[in-house]
């Protein structure tokens, strides 16, 4: 009897042990990411992969003031209001990601982008609130 409660035991515990590894994917290496495969609409943690890509450029469009409040860092802000006159800072060259405070202002003006012929343009969905919520870095 013993020794089949030892054989059952060992049987549980081998079972777990194999089942336990961990179900998440391994980040992607920086250098394997193919920049042309991004969806219009990016998550935060694809963005916070690859923000700091030569080829990648992130853009804030929130007022100064909530920027102020916290922001991704190294994020370019180029607030809402302003982007059509700071067109020439927005490269045709490399993906650019836009955000906000919640992936709304982001997506219109990646709307507004491809508008004005910018095929590399993408939102950040759920902007810095899911950014925050996600545990990524936050700059005050």
């Amino acid at each position: 009897m013993k020794k089949l409660i030892l054989f059952a035991f060992m049987s549980v515990a081998f079972v777990l042990a194999a089942c336990g590894g961990s179900n998440e994917v391994p980040e992607q290496p920086l250098t394997e990411f193919d920049l042309s495969q991004l969806d219009l609409e990016v998550d935060v943690q694809t963005v916070a992969n690859i923000q700091d890509m030569e080829d990648v450029l992130v853009i804030d469009v929130r007022e100064q003031w909530e920027y102020d409040e916290g922001h991704i860092p190294g994020i370019t802000l180029i607030p809402m209001g302003e982007i059509p006159n700071r067109l020439s800072e927005i490269p045709t060259d490399k993906e650019v990601i836009v955000t906000c405070r919640s992936g709304n202002r982001s997506g219109q003006i990646t709307d507004y982008l491809r508008d004005q012929g910018y095929d590399n343009v993408h939102n950040m969905t759920g902007g810095i609130l899911a950014w925050e919520a996600a545990g990524l870095p936050v700059e005050r």
